[in-house]
């Protein structure tokens, strides 16, 4: 386990948007955005995305190398408006976030 620990501290994070069936948007945070948009499209991700597929990875940008930073970005995507959320498909996170 403390060898997970310490390879998970030198990973590289991301912050994700998947989009649902139902046009809604869920925010994540990973540092394998293919592992985990597979896990989630299989059911075994998280739950909030259970039978709400089929899923479209929309976005995906590296936040860091902490995994406590890229929490509070996703934390800071998942309060904006849809309106924000759309606009940070087609843009970049800084534009956003100031």
């Amino acid at each position: 386990m403390l060898v997970e620990q310490q390879a998970e501290a030198h990973s590289t994070w991301y912050v994700y948007l998947i989009r649902m069936r139902n046009n809604a948007l869920y925010c994540g945070i990973t540092t394998d955005v293919q592992r985990r948009f597979k896990q989630h499209q299989q059911g075994t991700g998280a739950k909030a995305l259970k039978g709400k597929g089929p899923l479209t990875l929309e976005w995906y940008q590296v936040v860091g190398v902490d995994r406590s930073h890229a929490s509070k970005i996703e934390y800071q995507i998942k309060r904006l408006p849809k309106y924000k959320k759309e606009r940070l498909i087609t843009s970049q996170l800084s534009a956003i976030l100031d």
